[in-house]
Order: structure tokens, then sequence, then C-alpha cells
């Protein structure tokens, strides 16, 4: 235990050297994959734990726990109670395919879903080298003699080239800036070159952390939320290393142009903060009273041109794997695809990478990192991975913005029996409605989801709008806005009854919306969603900066001018709803022609 505690401190004292760790923080991995309650060792994840808590609280940004075993999970629900509140919301439990919602795929292991090739014995030279030229350093300025040889000065030590790291990075991103990765087998250091670190730890086989700040203080505390386990052959990952480390080439980049904003969705908790907000400061934000003056004065007209200026930029992204020869018949459009870089990735079946694509997109919310999931409607032949995507997201709500047949064409697959008692499978899921409450505009499912693999059950809520036609919009926003409230409302209920299980961002896990292309409707809900959030939260919207972002995670998301314009009249409509306004006179509305240029 102690040498690989010892392992640990040395790498994590070496990431920490890079400024751009130091600003981006550390995310730490606990790879469960293979961990076995026969080989679990408590009082190492204890440790550890307590390690980076005392040691590495201001720079540890995440503890990602990677396929939690159901054993690890009552232990860990006790662990979380001990554990103060602000480490807690640092800590996750994730599955493979999450983790790239957590840490750029480039920064990953590629036995992790990621791209990055890890070269241990080149981290471990960068180690060597930069904790022997710290040494000299503090000799040369502190005038202290050197120490016999075999005894190397620093905070950590790594007695043993077993506990082998490999430090994997990607370009400067916010939120981590690189991967530490330590396992068990890969040597490259010279043994004599001992440290002297703290405490114990066994077989350390599968953690990954993040965040700290100054040198390690060896006392201890309980890390949070998830309790880490061991796994037989377990990866220590860190991420808040460049790349250049990880190859072994050691110059430190100082590019911080592009930042990767750290955001976690799924399934643990969650550190979320207004930096992870769609309404930051940029943009340009207006008050309610300032978007009624900017609709009356350019009119109908003026906002349908500046949707076709919005829409007439070329798409941010690429769409590599939605045109890959076996994803191509899983687009129910040929035109509506999905980009690479914010898509849902699904588990791989059997290793088959082709198993991993859906045609859906994570979309952020107001101070909350994604949010949604918008996707297109399910067809038949995509209706497994649909539910594949719900469960592994841990979704807990569906908002569905059409119907299945509109006018005579079909536009989105029956994934579930509407008839209450009825069954639908698809794999190893079994779909039972539980409930159906029709309303004027909307109908409401209850739904229960048997995973038939592990037998585990969960709930979600289906809302289906019923009121908006396939083209156009409604003559007023007053039943959408319902329909969003009320569905708000039950995510809200359904997060408090998971208590202790769900420790994510306040407002749970993503909120799944479709159409029938998934960028239409889709897009409009959940403009409106994001824009009333944050006009109830800091009195101020941005309906163009909000659609712009949208567009950039779900390409072509609202699909007409006339969806663009019901944003505008649908949040001042709700203001008025709300008493944040008056009266509103947009007589001459569809009348005035826009002089702006």
């Amino acid at each position: 235990k102690k040498i690989t505690l010892q392992g640990v401190v040395y790498q994590l004292d070496v990431a920490l050297q890079s400024t751009e760790t130091q600003k981006a923080g550390l995310v730490f991995i606990y790879d469960m994959s293979t961990s076995k309650y026969s080989n679990f060792d408590y009082d190492l994840s204890q440790k550890i734990l307590t390690l980076l808590k005392g040691g590495y609280p201001a720079r540890l940004k995440k503890v990602l726990i990677v396929t939690a075993p159901l054993w690890f999970k009552a232990p860990f629900k006790i662990l979380r109670l001990f554990v103060r509140e602000k480490l807690r919301e640092r800590v996750f439990t994730v599955s493979i395919p999450q983790l790239s919602l957590h840490v750029p795929r480039e920064s990953l292991p590629v036995r992790l879903g990621g791209t990055l090739e890890v070269d241990h014995s080149s981290w471990l030279l960068h180690c060597y080298k930069s904790m022997t030229n710290r040494e000299d350093e503090i000799i040369a300025t502190t005038g202290q003699q050197q120490q016999p040889p075999g005894q190397t000065c620093s905070s950590s030590s790594l007695a043993d080239p077993k506990a082998a790291v490999v430090v994997r990075g990607t370009s400067p991103v916010m939120g981590s800036a690189g991967i530490t990765a330590i396992s068990s087998g890969v040597s490259a250091l010279d043994a004599h070159h001992s440290l002297t670190a703290p405490a114990n730890a066994s077989d350390l086989a599968g953690i990954d952390y993040g965040h700290r700040t100054q040198s390690p203080s060896h006392n201890g505390a309980l890390v949070d939320d998830h309790h880490i386990s061991v796994a037989e052959t377990g990866d220590l990952v860190a991420t808040g290393v460049n790349q250049h480390q990880l190859t072994g080439h050691h110059q430190h980049t100082t590019n911080t142009s592009e930042l990767w904003t750290e955001n976690p969705p799924s399934s643990a908790s969650s550190g979320f903060s207004d930096d992870d907000s769609l309404a930051g400061a940029e943009g340009d934000p207006k008050t309610i009273e300032q978007i009624v003056q900017m609709v009356r004065e350019r009119g109908k007209v003026g906002l349908i041109r500046e949707y076709a200026e919005i829409k007439a930029r070329a798409p941010d992204g690429t769409f590599t794997h939605a045109k890959l020869k076996n994803n191509l018949a899983k687009n129910r459009y040929t035109d509506v695809l999905c980009y690479d870089h914010s898509r849902v990735v699904l588990s791989q079946e059997d290793d088959d990478p082709a198993t991993d694509y859906i045609n859906a997109n994570f979309v952020d919310g107001y101070k909350q990192k994604n949010a949604y999931i918008s996707t297109q409607g399910p067809l038949p032949k995509t209706s497994y991975d649909f539910w594949r995507m719900v469960w592994e997201q841990h979704c807990l709500l569906i908002v569905m913005t059409t119907r299945v047949m509109e006018r005579s064409r079909a536009k989105c697959g029956q994934y579930w029996e509407p008839v209450e008692g009825g069954v639908a499978e698809y794999g190893f899921y079994h779909i039972r409605t539980l409930s159906i409450e029709t309303n004027e505009d909307y109908t409401v499912v209850e739904l229960e989801i048997r995973n038939t693999k592990t037998d585990e059950v969960r709930c979600v809520s289906h809302w289906q709008f019923t009121s908006w036609p396939d083209y156009g919009v409604p003559s007023s926003a007053k039943a959408m806005l319902n329909f969003l409230q009320r569905a708000r409302e039950k995510q809200a209920e359904m997060v408090r009854s998971l208590g202790d299980l769900w420790a994510g961002h306040p407002r749970g896990p993503p909120i799944v919306v479709h159409c029938s292309a998934g960028i239409g409707r889709t897009g409009t809900f959940i403009t409106l969603d994001i824009c009333i959030s944050r006009l109830e939260d800091v009195g101020t919207a941005d309906i163009k900066g909000t659609v712009e972002k949208i567009r950039s995670q779900r390409a072509y998301s609202i699909q007409m001018p006339d969806q663009y314009v019901f944003c505008h009249l649908a949040l001042i409509e709700y203001a008025l709803s709300r008493s944040l306004l008056q009266s509103v006179d947009l007589s001459e509305f569809d009348d005035r022609e826009d002089e702006s240029d």
C-alpha cells in the first residue's frame, strides 16, 4: 500500500508542475471494470480518498468511478455520509461511454473509449527528470548539500517501478489538460530513486482523480460520495497534464485559447458551476423589456432576416460517424446528421464500434452541461438503441413534440406500448406502460424499464405534446408553456424521489427531447426552456445566442424561421403570464418592415 501511494503522489506532484494542469485541475479516474469483491481493498480506497481530499483538494476537479459493481454501491452509500458536501460534488459514478462527457476522448486511453496511446515509460522518465531537476533547484536555492545517492528529495516518492504512471494529455482545455494513468506492472524508472510519500495503499487498480492544490499534506479525509475500489488490473488516471509530457516531449504548452469545459451529465454527483452555463457574460443578453422593444422595432421580417443569417452559416462540426456505412441507415433523414463532437456515444456491444452510434447529441442548458439529449424520433430499427441511450444516461424524462403519424406520414416509431399494461421488448429492455394521462394538449405516460440482463428496474416519464403541427407553430404559446412547466416539475419530482441515489446536478440527468428530425420543435422547446430559466434567474435572456449555441451542438436546430419568431413571442407571452410585463402592444409586428442593415 505504501508503495502504491508513493507512486500516486510522485506522479501527481509532477503533473501539477504544469501551469495548465494547475489552471485546469486534475481528473482522477477509478476504473472498476474488472474489479471483484475478492480483490477489493477498502482500506486502500479510503487512504487514497483521504490523500486526495487532504493533499489535493483545490485542484481536484473530479473523481470518476467507472463501472462500479453492485457490491460496491452499498458501502459507498455509507461512505458518502462522512464526506464534506464540497468534495461530494466532485465525485461521479459513470460508465465507459459516459467518460467522454467528462474528459476529451483524445485524453482517454483506448481501453476507456478514448484515442490516446499511453506511453508509460516516457511518462515515468519525464517524472524522474522533472523531480531530479526540481531537487537540484531546491538545493541551489537553499544551499543545502546534496543528499546521499538513493535518496531523492521530493514531497513524494516512487519506490517501485511497478507503480508505473502514464500521463496523457490533450490540448489544453478548460477543466482538464491531460491524463495520468497508473497501472501495475509497467516499469521505466530506476528503483533506487525512492521517495517518501504518504501512508498506505495496496494494489491500486483503478482510480482516476483530479484537482489538487499545493504540495500534498498526507493527513487525510475521506474523499466523498462514491467510495472507491480496486480492480484487478486497474488504472489511475489523472487529467491535467499536457500532451507533450505524455509522449515524452516535456516542453510545456502555454496556449490556453481552446478550453474544454468539464461537464458531467449522468449518473453521479456533479460539480456544476456558472461556468457551465449557456448564459454567461458572452452574447447579447437583454431584459424582457429590451426584448419587447427589439421585437417591435424589427418586426417579423427583421427576425426572419436575423434567423436567415444564422441558418446561412456553415455547420460547426463534422459528421464522420453519421456518414459511416453501418450508420447511414440509422439516420431518419439523410440531411439531418449528428455532430461528432457532441454525439451521445453508446457502449459498444461485442467490441463492435458500429454499435455505439445513435443520431443524438448532448446540448447544454442554463448553468447545466449536457442538460438535454436532442435526438431524432426513433426508427423501428433504432428503438433498441434509443432505450439503451435512455438507460445508459440514466434519463428520467422523455419529451416528444410530435405525433407518431402526422398528415398520414410516419414521423416517429411507436417505441412504447400505447395501452396500459402493455409491454414492448427491445433487446435486453422491457418497457411496460404503467399509466396514461391524456390532456387536451399533451399526454403523459409513465413507463417502467426493466433491464433483463441485470434485472434492474427504473421509471421513466414520457411527455408527448400533441398540439403542434409539423410545419408552422401554435398561434399561442400558452399550451406549450404549460407543457414545458409541467414537464420541468415532473423532472424535479423524479430527481427528488431518487434521494441519495442521485448526487448530480440539481436539475437531474439529461432530458431526452425529440420530434421527428430532432431539430425543429426539439430546438424550439430547448430554446424556450433555457431562456425561461435564465429570465427567472437573472432577469435577462439571449434568444439569438441560445439558438446559436444549440446549433453548435445539434446541427440545424430551429429548423424554420417561424420557429425562431415563435421563441421570441413565446418568451414575451411567458413574461406576461408571470407579471414580468404589464402589457405589450405588438399590433404592428406582422406588418413592420425591418430597417436594419
